[in-house]
Order: structure tokens, then C-alpha cells, then sequence
């Protein structure tokens, strides 16, 4: 697209929408598309350390100038924590049992590859359940990635400050493709809507809250069949659609 004149490239994160919008000067926009999927690129990039299909280095990290990365998190998280994020962010059945894994293996050696959490995670789920479903690591690994990289909290922020940023009229589009993400834009989308703390016994609105936004897609849109047969990767993928009021 570099051939347009019209186009201009910023390298950011969602979090810093408001800051990006008023450096342009852009005032009002009339559409916000987020596509939080992690890019091709850095899935297939091997040195990045995302997939647990390829032995890589442990990072995850999105932007490599981050501090934190996936060798931090699962070599010197205590094990209740540890536990906790791969419970809530990979909503992963077996999280204490694979965070006990974790901890008892590096007390020998740290773990510093993919390869290397992978064959743990698959110890630490029982055989009957590594052979149903998905990958065995595919949730913990979710749960690391989601944790070095801090995106659940910045989806918040980025979902809010877009909305302010947009014209009456302008639509904010969010392609999620995890659990945990679609919760998330689903619930702020209602929030946004129906912004009222009142008790839902009060005949008015005494809060004076007023909605921003009007939900279109009251269930997400997903892809075809022909798209998940053309791009695998869409297969999780949902589009949620919000319009400013």
C-alpha cells in the first residue's frame, strides 16, 4: 500500500491511539480496525520465540524493546503466579499441575527454549487429555504471550480512547481471535452502550451517564468456510462492530 498517498505507516501499539491521533492531527476518524492477532510474520519468525511448533529462544515479546519476555516469566514467576496466568489467560485446566511442572523443572536448569516448555507442558497434562483437542501448549503459551506483552489491559484503554476518537456516525471494528479478547471487546462494547450505574430499580437515570456507541453485531461475525479453508488462521477469528453515537 506504500504507493498511496493517502496512507501513512506509524509504527505503535492500540494503547497509544489518543497520543497517535492528536501527534497527526487527524481530529476526528471516521472507522478504527484492531486486528490483535499475532502477525504471520512474527508466528513464523522463528528467533520470536511464539510458537511452540519450532524450538526458538523464549521471548514472546511483540516489541523486542520490552523488558520483560517469556524467559522472565517462567523462570522466575513463583508458581502460584505462574498458575493464575495460565489459568485466566490461557484458560487452561491443568495450570496448577503444569506450574508445578515449570517450577520443579528449572530448580534443575532454567528453561530457556520453546522446545523445552513444550516437552514440560506435555508431561504435565495427563496423556488421555494431550490427545484430544489442540496442541497441549497452545493455552500456556497463549497465557505467556498474553501476560509479556500486556495486552488485556492495553485492550481496554485502546477500546475506549478509539471510541472517544472517532465521529458521530464513525465505526470501530475489532477482529479478536481468542476467548478471553472477544469477552473483553463483547463486555466494553456493553459498557459503552448501556453506561448507566444506577440501581436497575430507579423508574430514571440519575447518573447521567450517557452511551457512546450503538453495538451492531450483537454476535460476533465469523469466517466461512471457503476463508478457513483459504487462511487456517482464521479459524478463531471474530469481528465485533460498534457505531458512535
Amino acid at each position: 500500500m506504500k504507493e498511496y498517498e493517502n496512507v501513512l505507516y506509524k509504527h505503535s501499539n492500540f494503547y497509544y491511539i489518543k497520543d497517535v491521533l492528536e501527534e497527526l492531527q487527524v481530529g476526528k476518524v471516521d472507522g478504527i480496525l484492531m486486528d490483535l492477532g499475532v502477525s504471520s510474520y512474527q508466528l513464523d519468525e522463528k528467533s520470536r520465540g511464539f510458537s511452540y511448533m519450532q524450538d526458538a529462544p523464549l521471548d514472546m515479546r511483540m516489541n523486542k524493546k520490552s523488558s520483560l519476555d517469556a524467559y522472565e516469566v517462567v523462570n522466575f514467576y513463583d508458581e502460584n503466579k505462574l498458575a493464575k496466568i495460565i489459568k485466566e489467560y490461557g484458560e487452561e485446566r491443568f495450570a496448577k499441575r503444569i506450574a508445578n511442572f515449570i517450577v520443579e523443572n528449572r530448580k534443575n536448569k532454567k528453561i530457556e527454549t520453546t522446545g523445552e516448555l513444550v516437552d514440560i507442558i506435555k508431561r504435565a497434562i495427563p496423556a488421555k487429555f494431550r490427545r484430544e483437542g489442540p496442541h497441549p501448549a497452545k493455552r500456556t503459551f497463549q497465557a505467556i504471550r498474553i501476560e509479556v506483552n500486556g495486552e488485556l489491559e492495553i485492550l481496554n484503554k485502546a477500546i475506549e480512547d478509539s471510541v472517544k476518537g472517532l465521529k458521530s456516525g464513525g465505526r470501530i471494528a475489532i477482529i479478536t481471535f481468542h476467548s478471553l479478547e472477544d469477552r473483553i471487546v463483547k463486555n466494553k462494547f456493553k459498557e459503552l452502550e448501556d453506561p448507566c450505574i444506577c440501581p436497575r430499580d430507579f423508574p430514571i437515570c440519575t447518573c447521567g451517564r450517557q452511551p457512546l456507541v450503538k453495538i451492531i453485531t450483537r454476535k460476533p461475525i465469523e469466517p466461512s468456510k471457503e476463508e478457513v479453508e483459504r487462511n487456517p488462521r482464521s479459524r478463531s477469528a471474530k469481528l465485533r462492530i460498534a457505531e458512535r453515537l
